[in-house]
């Protein structure tokens, strides 16, 4: 019988420390905010996702541009090289490889 009432003396206290802990943090219409937290941790959810999304979206399109003008450079300094060994293979006998 003790442990009966030492049990009920334990929950009891529980019970009443999760209330007042519930009624500290929500006030009073807690389960009316409990739904309203929760969308807004769906909604605060989606937003932070389309912000990533779009962070590296934009992060491509600015590396890809970098890259893209980079990569004109090159094949404006390296456009004569490309024309004097294309001059110079077509200049000879065109090997087709069955001559030899």
């Amino acid at each position: 019988m003790a442990r009966d009432y030492d049990s009920q003396l334990l929950e009891s206290v529980a019970v009443r420390r999760r209330r007042l802990r519930d009624a500290l943090v929500f006030g009073p219409g807690r389960t009316r905010r409990e739904a309203d937290e929760n969308t807004a941790k769906i909604l605060g959810s989606i937003a932070l996702a389309a912000v990533l999304c779009a962070g590296c979206l934009g992060w491509s399109f600015v590396s890809d541009r970098f890259l893209g003008e980079n990569r004109g450079r090159g094949l404006m300094s390296s456009e004569p090289a490309a024309t004097v060994a294309q001059v110079t293979a077509g200049a000879g006998e065109p090997s087709t490889g069955a001559g030899r």
